[in-house]
């Protein structure tokens, strides 16, 4: 049996955990039994949360992480366990030519989690959130009963879900109109079920199996890393590879550019990777003067062909090629002058697409254990400190200023990194003191009210768990009464508050 005190803190590093136990159920049954027998229950998966939400405050912990059963395929669906992670789902779909598109970056991540969550990751540009993609869930509630929850069969309608003899109110703020919202109870007229559950962040019940849609075949696709001489050159590359994927998808031109995403790295993300190794570990050249890096994942048609794609770069190269995705991905790199500074790796070279993946991931991983060295040897109070928002993209650039300009006047260390195709990053503080982390959370607030009057949403992708700033973002987003709408929904369901207490609101 696990030590306890290895589950008690998430990568939030979030201080103060403690459990009164841990178990580790086999079967819904054994679930729904924990459920009743204790009086404050913590759901946990990977524990990979950002908001301290799987961090226990003297809960039984709940871990899924061995049901880790598929339980069911059909060509067009995938149901599995809660506790299967985001990588063996792939891994298993990748046997039959499928794929789960809108999967986050972390694939360590469970089922149940990213549902818990709504998590979203690089492709939401294409794809949209978890959310999108749930077909039916199975969820035990508060009193340990199990119901399964079907899209389509239980729908709002005058302002209630109603479902096993409950009734549940709709919230009646309206969320904002972005792609990714991890923003407390889905809300909206005539909603299904299934929404309420995904993105309640394990506070309304367990979910313990879910059946995913998913995608076949999957597209061939390519990976670009592009170092850029500037912010601007960046942003501007980026801008126009959207719009023209927006344009291919509207038109279906089989030649056309089809990006599902584009990752951005700024400067100080660049330093973290030197820094840490991982540049010459990985094998990746970054130019000196690089002052931002972009990972771009470019669908190419499902029958493309390592050999295929190679030609189409060397006749690109050689201003002798036929019309293709590749070529024109190439001759919009060569007219932002960033061909030369591109490393391309094609399909088939899935060695070189991980280490390309690594290198985006070494970038969190690096400043969160930054701040893990910094609560241990500096300041036990101090804590992930970090921002998680999305703008609608025309208004990314105004965005990204207020990001620097809010840091920089209060004197921090700061990394933005995120998914740049959807305008959603996350500033991130590398805290020297706590009072870094104040005055951090301090611009965070400042950073929520921006992103609200330019239409975009505070809490993205990670939710809000535990955080008191993310907690404080809710609040100033949906005001006093939108938390007591939410409120409202959580007496329905689990008016013992057994689940979850204190995280999303107090």
């Amino acid at each position: 049996m696990p030590d306890v005190a290895s589950f008690l803190e998430d990568a939030a590093h979030f201080p103060g955990g403690h459990a009164s136990g841990i178990v580790f159920p086999l079967t819904v049954e054994e679930l729904a039994d924990a459920v009743r027998s204790a009086s404050a229950v913590l759901p946990i998966g990977a524990q990979s949360s950002l908001t301290g939400g799987a961090t226990p405050r003297g809960e039984l912990i709940l871990s899924t992480t061995k049901m880790t059963s598929i339980l069911e395929e059909t060509a067009s669906t995938l149901t599995v366990q809660a506790g299967v992670t985001v990588a063996a789902i792939q891994e298993h779909l990748a046997a039959r030519g499928a794929w789960f598109p809108p999967a986050p970056t972390f694939t360590g991540a469970c089922a149940g989690g990213i549902v818990a969550t709504n998590a979203a990751g690089a492709a939401t540009f294409k794809y949209g959130s978890t959310r999108d993609w749930v077909e039916a869930l199975t969820v035990v509630l508060a009193d340990g009963s199990a119901v399964h929850v079907r899209r389509g069969e239980t729908v709002a309608a005058a302002g209630h879900l109603e479902f096993a003899g409950r009734r549940v109110p709709v919230p009646r703020y309206r969320m904002p109109a972005v792609v990714k919202r991890s923003a407390g109870y889905y809300a909206a007229a005539g909603m299904d079920l299934v929404d309420l559950f995904s993105g309640s962040e394990g506070t309304l019940g367990v979910v313990v199996d879910v059946t995913f849609r998913v995608l076949a075949p999957a597209p061939a696709f390519a990976l670009a890393l592009v170092a850029c001489d500037s912010e601007a050159q960046g942003l501007a590359l980026a801008t126009a590879l959207r719009n023209a994927s927006l344009a291919t998808r509207r038109s279906g031109d089989p030649h056309g550019v089809d990006i599902a995403a584009i990752e951005h790295m700024d400067r100080r993300c660049i330093e973290v990777l030197i820094e840490d190794g991982v540049a010459a570990r990985e094998n990746v050249a970054v130019p000196a003067a690089s002052q931002m890096l972009m990972l771009v994942q470019l669908e190419l048609p499902a029958d493309t062909t390592a050999e295929a794609a190679y030609e189409q770069i060397a006749s690109a190269l050689a201003h002798d090629a036929g019309d293709t995705p590749l070529v024109r991905f190439s001759r919009f790199l060569e007219s932002f002058d960033l061909l030369a500074s591109t490393e391309l790796a094609l399909p088939g070279d899935h060695r070189r697409m991980e280490q390309l993946f690594r290198v985006r991931e070494a970038v969190p991983a690096g400043i969160n254990h930054r701040v893990g060295v910094a609560k241990r040897t500096i300041d036990g109070r101090i804590a992930k400190t970090a921002a998680d928002m999305i703008v609608p993209f025309e208004h990314f650039t105004e965005m990204n200023a207020i990001y620097r300009r809010g840091f920089e006047s209060r004197g921090l260390d700061y990394a933005i990194w995120g998914h740049l195709s959807d305008g959603n990053v996350h500033p991130n503080v590398i805290p020297r003191s706590f009072e870094d982390v104040e005055k951090g959370y301090d611009a965070i607030l400042e950073f929520g009210r921006e992103a609200a009057r330019l239409g975009g949403c505070p809490l993205a992708e990670h939710g809000v768990g535990r955080s008191p700033v993310k907690q404080a973002l809710l609040r100033q987003l949906y005001g006093d009464d939108g938390i007591e709408d939410m409120r409202a929904v959580k007496r329905a369901l689990d008016p013992a508050w057994k689940f979850s207490p204190g995280v999303i609101f107090p």
